[in-house]
């Protein structure tokens, strides 16, 4: 018979245990190399898993974890100017989507984000208008007020850390600490909501462990490639994951 609560976890096998846990590793492995599109990524595989209530907060944890690890390998390369601005703004983002967790629909949203999205990937100066302050703040806000119903929202964030970041080692780590501030927020506010994650403790601890060797390998792959290279690559995967949202939302029953 097989065991379908592994280490205490509700609906969940020692095959499917593992296969997260490796779903982990490659999808921090990709957020470092690619600059954008692991949380995409988990968020997707964690989908086939979790029904949403549950996996949107589990996904946040996860990468909150995820990225405490990479701030820890990279820290000396984060843009600390940004965190200031941006962690007001997703406060105020927490705060507006608490009052309407649940209500909105989706696949609104993910089209609305992933057109957003495609024009950044093209018309990239746009990330630099206004203040640095300022355009981090209202990011934050729209960042983490979004994540509330639509989970992953990195990608939004990465064109505005791309703009800003001289290199990218700036943008892998200040693109992971921004959205490890917005999961914290995210976090506390879906607790105050009443959503407990303590049974899934055993997976949230694997999975941030083999996120860490990802951000591990992943960074000692970053140093090797050319910039010209991971810019073009990180504008190729921007709009891929732009036209899949796009995609999403045609498709889904609420668009």
């Amino acid at each position: 018979m097989i065991e379908t609560h592994f280490l205490g976890v509700p609906d969940m096998t020692a095959l499917l245990f593992a296969g997260l846990s490796v779903a982990s590793f490659f999808g921090a492995f990709m957020a470092v190399v690619m600059g954008v599109g692991g949380g995409v990524f988990l968020l997707a595989v964690m989908a086939m898993v979790f029904p949403p209530a549950i996996l949107i907060p589990l996904q946040g944890i996860v990468t909150m974890g995820t990225g405490v690890s990479l701030i820890i390998l990279m820290w000396r390369h984060l843009l600390w100017a940004t965190l200031l601005p941006f962690t007001v703004g997703s406060l105020l983002g927490a705060a507006l989507g608490s009052q309407i967790f649940t209500v909105l629909p989706t696949g609104v949203l993910q089209g609305l984000i992933g057109g957003f999205i495609l024009i950044l990937a093209w018309l990239p100066k746009i990330t630099s208008h206004g203040s640095e302050p300022k355009r981090f703040a209202i990011l934050g806000c729209a960042s983490t007020f979004l994540g509330m119903f639509v989970g992953a929202t990195g990608v939004l964030v990465a064109p505005f850390v791309a703009g800003a970041s001289p290199t990218r080692l700036n943008h892998a780590v200040t693109l992971t600490g921004l959205m490890s501030i917005s999961y914290v927020i995210r976090i506390v506010t879906f607790g105050l909501l009443g959503v407990s994650l303590w049974a899934y403790t055993p997976l949230i601890v694997a999975m941030i462990a083999t996120a860490a060797i990802g951000n591990w390998i992943g960074g000692r792959t970053l140093v090797r490639i050319p910039e010209h290279l991971f810019r073009r690559g990180f504008q190729i995967v921007l709009t891929l994951l732009a036209l899949r949202l796009l995609w999403v939302a045609a498709t889904s029953p609420t668009a």
